[in-house]
């Protein structure tokens, strides 16, 4: 097992990227020290240890800091690579296909993180690509299942805000079913944020967007 040192988390209370490296630490059973980031007044520690985009989430490891969440798990792997599970496939065709679905569930999540927007048209994709398997890499969680996270963590939210189904049983049984068993594993069950705060926050975006598209066309 690797010398854990001196393991600290920046993130924030809602973000989903941050939600990523929580899942990845506590399934791998590091002991870090969590600080949560005020955005509109960033703390010194985020200035120093995040200079180029002072954004979360930030892992620092014994004073080293690394940033970008994607990065951030895949060096929680290869640092920790002892302690199960492994996050990303040892297999190079089956790694580079985590990686590619990591990448883009990365990409479809900052979309939703702009703003409440409809996510119908990759459903398709994913439901496909799920069919016949436990998780996106196979029969272990892995980085793309976290990458995917934002999904089961916001799509609720998103249905009772705009008051329809996004995600349903008939349509999509096997992201259904991958939601449920992500949602049952203990440490992923126990991390998620309040969900009336979720619920606050991203019906205040959708209000200002409106009110934004309005002011525009007007």
């Amino acid at each position: 097992m690797a010398d854990q040192g001196e393991v600290k988390l920046l993130k924030t209370w809602s973000s989903l990227f941050g939600l990523r490296v929580v899942w990845a630490l506590k399934l791998k059973g590091i002991p870090y020290e969590s600080v949560d980031e005020d955005l509109t007044n960033k703390s010194d520690l985020l200035l120093q240890y995040n200079p180029v985009h002072t954004k979360v989430p930030v892992l620092i490891h014994n004073g080293k800091s690394i940033c970008e969440s994607l990065v951030i798990l895949e060096y929680i792997d290869e640092t920790w690579s002892q302690n199960p599970p492994r996050l990303l496939p040892r297999d190079p065709i089956q790694r580079a296909s985590a990686r590619f679905w990591a990448k883009f569930m990365d990409e479809k999540g900052r979309e939703q993180e702009e703003g409440v927007a409809s996510i119908a048209e990759n459903l398709k994709l994913l439901e496909a690509e799920l069919e016949g398997k436990k998780f996106l890499g196979g029969e272990e969680i892995g980085i793309p299942d976290f990458a995917l996270g934002w999904l089961v963590n916001l799509v609720p939210v998103f249905e009772e805000i705009l008051g329809l189904k996004i995600v349903d049983e008939e349509r999509h049984p096997s992201l259904s079913e991958w939601s449920r068993r992500i949602s049952d594993i203990p440490v992923i069950e126990e991390s998620w944020p309040p969900r009336d705060k979720l619920v606050t926050k991203w019906a205040a975006i959708r209000d200002h967007f409106l009110a934004t598209a309005r002011a525009s066309s007007g």
